[in-house]
């Protein structure tokens, strides 16, 4: 990209590059394996006009989102945790049974059930045409398309305004911004409110999240670059929080322009970010440091318990995972298989490093030495799911923000090469 998608600006500055890869979920079938496949640059930049942090090259979101094999409901915690943000909405809003709930980006319509039990009217919006087909008479209107200024009019002639719209880990997916916020400022209601749900720059940062890296991922999130985007838009940012779901993520209330006033919570979370830097390149240059550190401790890591012997397998199979995967260059010489609970990629095989797919039981069937948690994000949960390979003496490795075993005995231990060559 040659200019900012938030402010136009031609002053985009490189700042971190994790090389070519394929795209992240695009996980392979076993005759797909011979055919070629295609990858894609995958570099971050840092706008020296807004301080918007964004991909440098973009991949036609037609060619990732058609078609898409991610599932909300595959997470006991995120299935939890879009029934409590339904609470929220329906209660910030007074909603009753009058009031239409949009969500953008619904995938298998999670969310949307748990407003539905909530007694208001919902549409779902998505462009993933095997996952329509997968919610089909679950009583879920769903509208198969991206969102965009001319959706949104289709839309509001069809099923009218939307008193409350939402968009859950599908905001840093859009390219086309401007056009995406003047459709939410057609679609919303006078007084309605657009809830965004985001990965958190801040927490990136702080926990070397390197692996949220990925081409569906066009934006980094920080609140200063959001607020501009919607000002010009006539909205106003009127309440933020800050959530502990995937390890770090951003809850933003939006309103168009005078509607509501703007919670104190707005300017001290801009006070916070101003104090970590996050308008200076030079945080995103010390981050990128950071970033080859950890892999460089990675692919020590697991190459060192591979040379002992060790049997290495890998839990959860996230589009993240797959960044991880490429740019630390661990494929299935290292790593024999991965487990996820979700059937639509069990059997398939990871892209552009080609490791195969299982369902969890292989855990205990097999009982490697060692498991990566390339789904991090959720460890608590398989955890506790993995109680019985854990009391077998099986043992997990947590990538970042430092690499840690999981030893059922010791706890965490972070001297990890130093600790599994003594013992």
């Amino acid at each position: 990209m040659s200019r900012c998608i938030v402010c136009d600006s031609d002053r985009i500055e490189p700042v971190l590059d994790l090389g070519r890869t394929a795209l992240a979920n695009k996980f392979l079938t076993q005759a797909e394996l011979a055919q070629p496949e295609p990858a894609y640059p995958l570099r971050v930049g840092y706008c020296q006009g807004c301080s918007h942090v964004q991909l440098l090259e973009h991949v036609p979101p037609s060619a990732m989102f058609a078609d898409y094999l991610y599932m909300s409901s595959a997470s006991d915690t995120l299935r939890a945790h879009l029934g409590s943000l339904s609470d929220v909405v329906v209660r910030r809003g007074a909603l009753g049974a009058s009031d239409l709930v949009m969500d953008i980006g619904c995938n298998d319509g999670t969310l949307l059930k748990a407003f539905r039990q909530r007694g208001v009217k919902t549409l779902g919006v998505d462009p993933a045409e095997n996952l329509a087909a997968l919610a089909q008479g679950d009583a879920v209107e769903r509208y198969v398309g991206f969102f965009s200024l001319e959706r949104a009019r289709e839309i509001l002639a069809r099923w009218g305004p939307a008193s409350a719209i939402t968009a859950t880990n599908t905001f840093p997916h859009i390219p086309a911004l401007r056009d995406f916020v003047a459709g939410i400022k057609t679609m919303l209601a006078p007084d309605g409110t657009f809830v965004i749900e985001a990965h958190y720059l801040l927490d990136l940062l702080e926990q070397v999240a390197f692996d949220t890296v990925y081409h569906e991922h066009v934006s980094y999130w920080a609140l200063g670059p959001m607020i501009r985007l919607f000002r010009e838009a006539g909205l106003e940012v009127v309440d933020v929080e800050r959530l502990p779901i995937h390890h770090g993520q951003l809850r933003v209330f939006v309103q168009h322009a005078g509607q509501a006033p703007v919670r104190p919570s707005v300017e001290l979370l801009l006070a916070q970010e101003r104090a970590a830097g996050l308008d200076r390149v030079e945080t995103y240059h010390a981050f990128a440091r950071r970033v080859q550190e950890v892999k460089g401790s990675l692919q020590r890591c697991v190459r060192e318990l591979r040379g002992q012997g060790a049997r290495i397998a890998a839990y959860g199979a996230p589009a993240k995972g797959n960044t991880l995967l490429s740019f630390l260059e661990l494929g299935p010489d290292l790593i024999d298989y991965i487990v996820d609970k979700s059937p639509l990629k069990q059997g398939r095989y990871t892209p552009g490093t080609h490791i195969p797919v299982v369902a969890p039981q292989r855990l205990l069937d097999d009982q490697p030495d060692y498991v990566v948690l390339l789904a991090w994000n959720f460890a608590d949960e398989i955890l506790r799911q993995q109680a019985e390979y854990r009391r077998r003496g099986g043992k997990f490795i947590l990538p970042v923000p430092d690499v840690r075993i999981l030893d059922g005995a010791a706890g965490w231990s972070s001297n990890t090469i130093a600790a599994e060559t003594a013992a």
